[in-house]
């Protein structure tokens, strides 16, 4: 088999990011000998792992792949943040939990997964939302920082809080069967917003909630993360600084781009209101006369099968969570379709319209946009279709 020749792939990572550790136990040498005989990693790069310090923020679909290769690589202390519980439907891509795991915090979940794993680790857990108030606090006990957050206004928060205390991170994202996968670090390259300059407008990316993952893809992804954070501790090999790799798992290929900093991009320097950032900032509550009740508007459809009351009920999800569950009687028209303002020539202001979504949260949101649009007869269902399934269709799935 013939070797492969490096000799092009020209060093661009900054010096290893963490001193070594003193020594390595016998069992450590044991552990680990896979790395130690490896020239590039050997004794010293195995102890810059012992001694490093990993955030890891969230214990989902890249979160668990990433722990447990970093406690399987000897990473000496890692921190999980996450204030999620496992949910059946997490088993699906979430490999660090189990079925018996089903209603724990996930970092509970998580920390007894590693230990299991590499009882050396030290875990250090986090049991809170990352947020403006603590990320600087809970960043600065870190040498690095790992982001699998699923959420755009998480990522400008870990973008800027590892920006202004002078830190890297590795940065990944999936969605159904596409990932990316990149390091940022302001001192030495580009950040997150030299990628993603502005966020997308609120409601047309579907979450991975939404529009589905596939599982395995986390996998790739997640571990593509871990290599990166390993080469950055240890000082090795070429990182994706610079670069962003995308991985297309359906058509089972790697390709890259590159991305540059914007030199006039000003200094980050202080951390905003990332949810008013990124046009998610919660609509205010809606009062009675512009909501209702799952068992309200089950009464409000057996009236209009009767014939005495006419409206439209509009489901705001996506066409995966619509062909799981549905409410009879309902037409589908994505809430991205609406809050882009294609969707408006199908929704007529003559008539009542219910929208509702799976909890509310994006009902909510387009019922806002409708009330600003100048649409009067408008309401939303309070608690959306797993209120429903709860108060009316107990024998319908949840998902």
């Amino acid at each position: 088999m013939a070797s492969l020749s490096t000799a092009n792939a020209t060093r661009t990572s900054p010096a290893p990011l963490v001193d070594p550790a003193a020594g390595l136990t016998p069992e450590e040498v044991e552990r680990y000998s896979r790395h130690l005989i490896i020239p590039e990693i050997g004794a010293l790069g195995q102890r810059r792992l012992k001694n490093a310090r990993v955030l890891v923020i969230g214990a989902g679909g890249l979160g668990s792949p990433a722990l447990l290769y970093l406690a399987a690589a000897g990473v000496g202390t890692i921190g999980i943040i996450d204030d999620d519980d496992v949910d059946l439907s997490n088993l699906q891509r979430q490999i660090i939990h189990g079925v018996a795991d089903v209603g724990r915090p996930k970092i509970e979940s998580a920390r007894d997964a590693i230990a299991a794993l590499n009882p050396l680790v030290d875990v250090r857990l986090h049991d809170a939302r990352l947020d403006s108030s603590n990320a600087l606090e809970l960043f600065s006990g870190y040498d690095l920082i790992l982001d699998g957050a699923d959420n755009f206004a998480t990522r400008y928060l870990v973008n800027d809080a590892a920006a202004i205390l002078g830190k890297p991170y590795v940065w990944g994202s999936i969605f159904r069967f596409d990932g990316q996968v990149s390091v940022f670090w302001e001192k030495h390259g580009p950040t997150y917003r030299d990628l993603y300059p502005e966020a997308p407008p609120a409601g047309s990316v579907p979450s991975c909630g939404e529009g589905g993952v596939f599982g395995m893809l986390c996998a790739a992804v997640g571990s593509l993360m871990v290599t990166e954070a390993v080469k950055l501790i240890t000082g090795v090999g070429r990182s994706l600084l610079g670069r962003v790799a995308l991985y297309d798992a359906l058509g089972g290929s790697w390709r890259e781009i590159r991305v540059a900093k914007d030199p006039a991009a000003p200094p980050i320097t202080e951390l905003t209101d990332y949810e008013a950032f990124c046009g998610i900032t919660p609509p205010a509550a809606t009062d009675a006369d512009h909501s209702v009740t799952a068992t309200q508007l089950a009464e409000m459809l057996a009236s209009r099968d009767a014939g005495t009351k006419d409206f439209e009920l509009v489901d705001v999800r996506e066409s995966g969570e619509f062909d799981i569950v549905r409410i009879d009687g309902s037409v589908l028209i994505p809430q991205g379709r609406i809050l882009s303002g294609e969707a408006w020539a199908e929704l007529p202001q003559d008539r009542d319209i219910v929208f509702h979504c799976k909890s509310g949260a994006r009902s909510a949101a387009v019922l806002a946009a409708a009330r600003k649009a100048g649409y009067q007869r408008v309401s939303h269902l309070d608690g959306g279709i797993l209120a429903w399934v709860r108060d009316v269709e107990p024998q319908k799935p949840v998902y």
